[in-house]
C-alpha cells in the first residue's frame, strides 16, 4: 500500500496526470462535451497567463524563469496548475505566519562575537567574507572553540550519536526530513523513551511528506504518549498533495546545547546499510560539533519548532555555559537556508567556495541539477587550473533525475571538470572541500529543490579538525568511483544529449 501511495504522490506521476488532463481537454474540444469546455478552458488559460506574468515579474534566476515558461506554453491549459503546484512558495497560512513571527528570534538570540570575527579577518580575509555573508543573510555567527568530527558513513554517525544520546541530562532536540521505523530509529527511540522517563526534555520534528510512507498514521500522538514532544512539519493535506514544496529537508540533533549533528543522514535503515534499496552500499556523510557553535543549531531548531507549536519567547534557558572546547582547531559556522527570504543562501555559499578555490575543489552530491551560474562557476574554476572533481551516484534513486544529472557531464568535462560516479551504489553525501582549508558539510544538494524550495542547513568550516577526515574520505571515494569520459558521454548520446536537455526544460517539475 505504501508503494502505491509513494507512486501516486511522485512529482513525475502528478505532472503526467496533469499532462493527460491537458490532452483530455483537447478531446473535449473536439467532441464539444456540452457547454462546459469553453468557460473551463478560458479560466485555465487565464491561470496560465497569470503564472507567466508572475514568473516574469519575480526577481529570480532567468534560467529558472525559462524552465517554467516553456512547459506552461507547451501546456497552456494546465501549465498554470503545474506552476501553482510546484513553482512557488506556497505554505499554509498558519505555518507561514508562524515562520514570519519567529524569524526575529534568530536575530535576538544569535549574536556574533566580534573578537572571533576580527581574528578570522586577520587570518584569512577571504574566508571572513564568506562568514560575513552567512552572518548577514542567514543570521548565523561564526565560532571558534568548537570541536568537529566528520563521519564518512551513516553507521559511524549513528553509533556515535547513540553514545551521545545516552549522556543527555537536560534536553534532546531532533529534526529529520525522513523518519522510518527500523533498526536505526528504534535504537534511537529506545534511548529517547528512557531519557524522557528520567526527566530529560525530548523534542522531535520530522517532515510529513518525507516520512509519510515510513511511519504509521498519527505517529506524533504515539510519540507524545511516550513523553516525546513531536511535530510533523507542514502536514500533507489529502486532495492537496500537489503542494509538496517547502519541505523541512534539514537534519539536526542537539544534545544539552553541547553537542550537535547534521549531514545527509536521515533516520532510516538504508542510511546505515541495514537495507540496500539502491545498489550494494549507501554512501553518506555527517558531522558532529561540540562547543560554542552548537548554539546556532539550538536556536535554529527552536525557531522551527515555534513556527508550528509556539512554546517560548526566550531560548536562553537552552544555552548552557562552559561548552567551549579550547583545544579545538579552526572556525565553525552552522547556518540555515529558508525559501521564504528570497536569498539563495545555500547556492551562494557554494558559489563562494567555488570562486575562492585555488588548488582543488571536491564535491559530493547525489543530484547535479544546477542553473547556469553554478555550471559557469565550476567550468571557470577548472579553466583557471583548479582541480575540480564532482562525485555523483553510480546507482540512481530517481531515474529521471539521474538522466538529468548525467546530461550535465559532457559540458563540464569539456571545460576540464572531472566527473566520477560512485560505483558501489548510491551516494547521498552533500559535501564541498576547497583547498583543504574550507568546507561545507550539510543537507544541501546541488539542485533546484535544495536551492529554491526547501528548508536546509549546513556547517561552514575553516581549518577545523574534521577537514583531514573529509579529505581522506574524498580520496578513498575517488578510488572506488568510475571516472566519466567524453567517450562515455558519447556512448550515452540519447540520454545525455536528447533526453537530458528535454528534462532540463522540465526540471522544476521533477
Amino acid at each position: 500500500m505504501r508503494k502505491i501511495f509513494h507512486f501516486a504522490l511522485n512529482r513525475a506521476v502528478i505532472t503526467g496526470l496533469i499532462v493527460l488532463l491537458q490532452i483530455g481537454f483537447f478531446i473535449l474540444e473536439i467532441f464539444r462535451w456540452g457547454n462546459y469546455y469553453m468557460p473551463i478552458a478560458i479560466a485555465l488559460r487565464l491561470v496560465s497567463i497569470g503564472a507567466v506574468a508572475a514568473i516574469l515579474l519575480h526577481p529570480r534566476n532567468p534560467a529558472v524563469k525559462l524552465a517554467w515558461i516553456v512547459p506552461i506554453l507547451i501546456f497552456p491549459l494546465c501549465g498554470g496548475i503545474l506552476y501553482l503546484a510546484f513553482g512557488h512558495v506556497f505554505l499554509p497560512g498558519k505555518l507561514r505566519r508562524g515562520i514570519e513571527k519567529t524569524q526575529g528570534h534568530i536575530r535576538n538570540h544569535l549574536h556574533q562575537d566580534e573578537a572571533v570575527m576580527e581574528r578570522l579577518c586577520r587570518e584569512r580575509p577571504e574566508v571572513a567574507n564568506q562568514s560575513r555573508y552567512l552572518l548577514a543573510y542567514a543570521d548565523t555567527p561564526v565560532w571558534d572553540k568548537t570541536a568537529t568530527v566528520y563521519f564518512p558513513d551513516g553507521l559511524s554517525f549513528w553509533q556515535r550519536l547513540l553514545e551521545d544520546l545516552e549522556q543527555a541530562q537536560h534536553f534532546i532536540f531532533l529534526e529529520f526530513f525522513i523518519l522510518g521505523e527500523g533498526d536505526m530509529w528504534n535504537a534511537v527511540l529506545d534511548i529517547l523513551e528512557r531519557k524522557a522517563r528520567q526527566g530529560v526534555e525530548v523534542r522531535l520534528i520530522y517532515d510529513d511528506v518525507g516520512s509519510v510512507f515510513l511511519l504509521p498514521k498519527n505517529y506524533c500522538e504515539t510519540m507524545e504518549k511516550k513523553g516525546i514532544k513531536c511535530i510533523a512539519f507542514n502536514r500533507l493535506i489529502p486532495f492537496m498533495a500537489l503542494i509538496l514544496n517547502n519541505r523541512d529537508h534539514r537534519k539536526i540533533v542537539v544534545i544539552d546545547g553541547r553537542v550537535g549533528y547534521t549531514g545527509g543522514i536521515n533516520m532510516s535503515d538504508e542510511y546505515i546499510n541495514h537495507t540496500h534499496p539502491y545498489g550494494d552500499y549507501w554512501k553518506d556523510a555527517g558531522i558532529r560539533i561540540e562547543g560554542e557553535a552548537v548554539w546556532n543549531f539550538t536556536v535554529m531548531f527552536l525557531q522551527m519548532w515555534n513556527t508550528t507549536r509556539y512554546t517560548e519567547d526566550d531560548y536562553e534557558r537552552y544555552r548552557y555555559p562552559d561548552v567551549s572546547v579550547p583545544e579545538a582547531a579552526g572556525y565553525v559556522q552552522p547556518y540555515m537556508d529558508t525559501p521564504l527570504d528570497g536569498e539563495l543562501v545555500g547556492e551562494t555559499a557554494y558559489m563562494n567556495l567555488i570562486g575562492s578555490a585555488v588548488r582543488y575543489l571536491y564535491i559530493f552530491t547525489p543530484y547535479l541539477v544546477t542553473d547556469n551560474e553554478i555550471n559557469t562557476a565550476l567550468k571557470t574554476a577548472a579553466k583557471r587550473g583548479v582541480d575540480v572533481r564532482i562525485v555523483t551516484p553510480g546507482v540512481p534513486d530517481k531515474k529521471m533525475i539521474y538522466w538529468l544529472t548525467q546530461s550535465a557531464y559532457q559540458n563540464l568535462i569539456e571545460a576540464g571538470v572531472k566527473i566520477y560516479q560512485y560505483t558501489p551504489g548510491f551516494l547521498h553525501s552533500k559535501c564541498v572541500l576547497c583547498d583543504g582549508e574550507t568546507a561545507v558539510v550539510g543537507t544541501i544538494n546541488f539542485d533546484y529543490r535544495s536551492f529554491y524550495h526547501h528548508f536546509e542547513c549546513g556547517v561552514f568550516l575553516y581549518h577545523a579538525d574534521a577537514l583531514e577526515a573529509l579529505r581522506k574520505d574524498m580520496d578513498e571515494t575517488f578510488a572506488v568511483s568510475e571516472r566519466i569520459t567524453l567517450e562515455w558521454c558519447r556512448k550515452k548520446f540519447v540520454k545525455t544529449n536528447i533526453i537530458g536537455p528535454v528534462l532540463k526544460l522540465l526540471s522544476p517539475l521533477l
